[in-house]
C-alpha cells in the first residue's frame, strides 16, 4: 500500500482553544475544544491535523473537541511547549486529493521558532517584522513563501535574519497573528522547495570541497615541462624518476603510459 504524508496548505480553516493539559511522562496530552462548523469528529482517530502549524496526530474526539499528545521534541522545538489553557491556537485539516492549493505546500513539520521583533500599521492591514533561526534564514526569499504558526504567508523583504510579512484584514480577522506582540514566539516552516534546494546545493559544495584532489609530489613530477635534450643539469636539478620518465616524447599518451598505470592490460608490442 502507498502511503502519502499528511499535507496541508497553511490556511486556517478555525481556531481551538486549549481546554486543558495533561502531563504523562515526557508526553503531555493537550485537549482543544472546537468550534460548531469545524466538524473534527468526522476526522479518524490517528489522522493528522495542524495545530499552529505544527502537525499532530489525533487521540481522541467528539463533537467540540479533541486530543492530541505533545512528545518531548514536539515540547521543546515548538510554542506548543508554552501552551497554557485558554490559549487560542491554529486549525486546519490534512488536504485531500484534489482539495485547493489555496497557500503552499506545508508539511507540519516545523523548522524553527522565530521572534516578532516589530509591527507596523498599514493601514488596515499590519505589517509584522519577524527573527528567523538560523535554521530557517537561508530558505527566506522575496516573494517566497512562509508558515507563521500555521498561516501561509508571502515574505515582502528580508535582511539578514529578519524579514517581514503582511497581514491583510482577512488574515488579521481569522488568525490570531494581529495579536501577536514584539517578543512572542511564533512556529516557523520554510518553504519546502526552498529546504530541500539549500539541502542540495550545500551537499554539492561540501562535495566539490572534499573531493578537489591535492596533487602529490609524483603528480607533480608527472606533470614538470620536460627539460631539453642538449641542456645540462645542474647541480639543483631533482633527481631523475625512471619510473615516471615517459618511454615516448611524442605528444599525447601513449600505449605504453596506459600500460604502466594499469589502463591496458598488455603492453605495447616490441
Amino acid at each position: 500500500m502507498l502511503y502519502c504524508a499528511p499535507m496541508f496548505t497553511g490556511i486556517v480553516e478555525a481556531r481551538g482553544t486549549v481546554e486543558r493539559l495533561e502531563a504523562d511522562g515526557a508526553v503531555c496530552r493537550v485537549v482543544i475544544a472546537t468550534p460548531a462548523d469545524f466538524p473534527v469528529e468526522a476526522l479518524p482517530l490517528g489522522a493528522s491535523i495542524a495545530v499552529d502549524g505544527v502537525c499532530l496526530t489525533v487521540t481522541g474526539r467528539a463533537p467540540g473537541w479533541f486530543s492530541a499528545d505533545l512528545g518531548p521534541e514536539t515540547l521543546a522545538l515548538t510554542t506548543l511547549g508554552a501552551l497554557a489553557p485558554q490559549a487560542q491556537v491554529h486549525l486546519e485539516r490534512p488536504l485531500k486529493l484534489g482539495d485547493a492549493l489555496g497557500g503552499h505546500l506545508v508539511s507540519g513539520h516545523v523548522d524553527g521558532v522565530g521572534r516578532v521583533v516589530a509591527r507596523q500599521e498599514k493601514g488596515d492591514a499590519l505589517e509584522l517584522h519577524i527573527e528567523a533561526p538560523l535554521t530557517v534564514a537561508p530558505t527566506l526569499v522575496v516573494k517566497g513563501s512562509i508558515t507563521v504558526d500555521g498561516v501561509s504567508l508571502t515574505i515582502n523583504a528580508v535582511e539578514g535574519k529578519r524579514f517581514s510579512v503582511t497581514l491583510i484584514p482577512h488574515t488579521l480577522a481569522v488568525t490570531h497573528l494581529g495579536a501577536r506582540p514584539p517578543g512572542a514566539a511564533v512556529n516557523l516552516e520554510a518553504d519546502l522547495i526552498a529546504k530541500h534546494i539549500d539541502r542540495l546545493v550545500a551537499a554539492r559544495f561540501s562535495a566539490t570541497a572534499t573531493s578537489t584532489p591535492t596533487p602529490t609530489p609524483a603528480d607533480s613530477d608527472r606533470f614538470r615541462p620536460l627539460a631539453s635534450a642538449s641542456a645540462s643539469p645542474s647541480a639543483s636539478s631533482p633527481e631523475p624518476r625512471p619510473d615516471l620518465a615517459p618511454r615516448s616524447t611524442s605528444a599525447g599518451l601513449t600505449l605504453e603510459t596506459l600500460s604502466r598505470h594499469g589502463f591496458i592490460k598488455h603492453g605495447p608490442a616490441r
